[in-house]
């Protein structure tokens, strides 16, 4: 491809999107499906303005393989394991029942081998990761019980993709050799032993050996580097690419240069998953919809009843959600996922299904990610549900550069804003409630603005890249996590300082790698206690010395408890041990020689954890 025309393509490309993905965004549709109908309209079915298909999807592929790095990321071990009840739970049985009535569907009415059978029936019934969460956030229902749910399905589906994709080459071979070919499996599991192991002990030196050089452009280079190198020796040993970065990004997803990766990869992910669906868009067959439009409606329309008829029941027993919540789950999961058109495009290259069938299921699939929006949008009119919004534009903010940013001006924030404005220091507080903004702005000019902190672009607007710290007082826990994220992953050098509502919210904000968040009543609870004490008649230093103890014994269960705070069993046995513990504690205070303990321990220099 020469300069012209590599032009012409990045023009092309850039116009399109920049038409199709706000037109789908403006109605709700979502920018998966703006991408998708860029690729018809610029594609050889219609305008025709690009005709090398097979050369963008080569290229586009690699946004798969960077959003396969980024979901093992996500994914802890340990993380998972604390999860295990909800994600191996009502996912699993979801993925099998689907897998299995599709296949079924696919060997006895459509005539599919038994092999074509499993790839087709494991391939559909994945949901769209992109759609899903995507929606979920734009009506702000991630925090709801249903979307919980579907994001624990959501979350085994992603990790299920990938002992499909694996899957398709293997059975690529056994059907082409009649039967087991003994290498390639060994093969195979040889290799993603070696990348496992290599991954493990080499990874971390690597990128401890490359933060020390404190360069930006080194370490994306680095991150790229390793996402590109897995999927090569991958591809070298006739594996999935996908697989491997994968893995790679599992063998991550504990160390300390986590959140500094994604913050690196998630451009070239998103633009790359663009080009991904652009290049979905332009190989659809559109001429289906004219020749045989029966055989797509029955595909599309029996695609989505399956799938939710085997839904319901899942999310009404195991997942434990009302009627309303489980139909607004199967709105949401009941369509084909972006997965689909991978495993789709593979099993056709490896001969397993035909181009015909693979280009009826692609369109029909995508077609059923047409639907998800305005189905999602029905449900919650069915049931009276609306999202919810801000009623006015958000605030231009036109200030000098600030030191902090004040994430939420109710309470605390006033307080933290009143302090830093004494003692000059510059910062920039945000609030998305008009109501706090307007009382505020009435005892004084200060730069408050009205905005949701959750948005990019607000965060860009008020020079978050040139703060040095980012103080989370928003009440809310949702938003405060989705802010924390946004900020962790686009401004990674902000020293985030966090307050949290309970203790379910501080272990979530840990999770995410931020230290010693703020527990709002905490403190103030304390010094209630140490009062009530003195009241009761005890000495000042020994109500201290009490309240005290208390509050580093709650620290550290504090922390401990984080690790298994998704397993309600183990967080309730940890909290009855550490009420014996703390008991026993303070039994030992009453005995005799303890006085002289603790005079011992206040003599003691304090260290540098203290």
């Amino acid at each position: 491809m020469d300069s012209f025309q590599f032009l012409k393509t990045a023009v092309v490309f850039l116009l399109a999107t920049v038409i199709a993905v706000p037109l789908t965004k403006r109605f709700r549709l979502g920018s998966v499906l703006g991408y998708m109908i860029a690729g018809m309209v610029i594609g050889p079915q219609l305008l025709g303005l690009i005709s090398d298909t097979e050369g963008v999807a080569s290229i586009s592929e690699f946004g798969v393989v960077l959003m396969l790095f980024v979901i093992g990321l996500e994914l802890s071990p340990q993380r998972l394991w604390v999860m295990r009840r909800s994600v191996f739970g009502t996912g699993l049985l979801q993925v099998l029942s689907a897998a299995m009535a599709i296949g079924a569907v696919g060997y006895f009415l459509f005539g599919l081998s038994g092999r074509s059978a499993a790839i087709v029936g494991g391939s559909l019934a994945l949901s769209s990761t992109a759609f899903g969460l995507q929606i979920l956030a734009e009506r702000k229902e991630a925090g709801s019980a249903y979307g919980r749910q579907a994001f624990s399905i959501l979350l085994f589906q992603d990790l299920a993709a990938i002992p499909l994709i694996a899957a398709v080459p293997l059975l690529a071979t056994t059907s082409a050799s009649h039967g087991v070919d003994i290498y390639s499996v060994l093969r195979t599991i040889g290799v993603i032993v070696a990348v496992v192991v290599g991954g493990r002990y080499l990874l971390r030196p690597v990128f401890r050996f490359v933060a020390k050089a404190d360069s930006v452009e080194v370490s994306t280079a680095t991150a790229l580097l390793v996402v590109m190198g897995t999927a090569l020796i991958m591809e070298l040993a006739h594996v999935s690419a996908t697989l491997g970065a994968f893995l790679a990004g599992v063998l991550l997803a504990d160390s300390e240069y986590r959140h500094e990766m994604e913050s690196h990869i998630e451009p070239f992910k998103g633009l790359l998953l663009g080009l991904f669906f652009i290049s979905v868009g332009m190989s659809m067959d559109m001429s289906l919809l004219l020749v045989q439009p029966l055989l797509v409606a029955e595909l599309v329309i029996g695609l989505l009843l399956l799938k939710g008829l085997l839904l319901w029941p899942l999310a009404r027993l195991p997942g434990g959600l009302n009627r309303s919540d489980s139909l607004r789950l199967i709105m949401l999961l009941a369509s084909g996922g972006e997965f689909a058109f991978v495993v789709l495009k593979q099993a056709a290259e490896k001969q397993l299904i035909d181009g015909g069938q693979r280009d009826a299921l692609v369109l029909a699939i995508t077609l059923s990610m047409a639907l998800t929006p305005l189905l999602v949008v029905l449900a919650a009119r069915l049931l009276n549900v609306k999202p919810k919004k801000p009623t006015r534009e958000y605030d231009t903010i036109d200030t000098d550069t600030p030191r902090v940013i004040i994430a939420g001006f109710g309470r605390m924030g006033q307080i933290i804003g009143r302090v830093l404005r004494a003692q000059g220091i510059p910062f920039v507080a945000l609030e998305h409630s008009v109501e706090q903004v307007d009382a505020s702005r009435r005892f004084g000019s200060i730069n408050l603005f009205f905005g949701d902190p959750t948005r990019p672009e607000l965060l860009r607007a008020a020079q978050a890249d040139k703060a040095e710290v980012f103080v989370l007082a928003t009440d809310d826990p949702e938003t405060s996590l989705r802010t924390a994220r946004l900020v962790k992953r686009q401004y990674p050098h902000l020293k985030i300082i966090a307050r949290a509502r309970n203790r379910q919210h501080v272990f979530r904000l840990m999770d995410m790698g931020i230290d010693e968040p703020v527990r709002e009543t905490f403190h103030s609870s304390l010094k209630m206690t140490r009062k009530t004490l003195e009241a009761l008649g005890l000495s000042h230093e020994l109500a201290v010395d009490r309240v005290e103890r208390f509050r580093r014994y709650d620290e550290d269960v504090l922390k401990k408890q984080a690790l298994v705070y998704d397993d309600e069993t183990k967080l309730i046995q940890s909290t009855r041990d550490a009420m014996a513990d703390l008991q026993q504690l303070f039994e030992a205070d009453a005995e005799p020689g303890a006085e002289r303990e603790r005079q011992r321990d206040k003599d003691k220099p304090l260290s540098a954890e203290d």
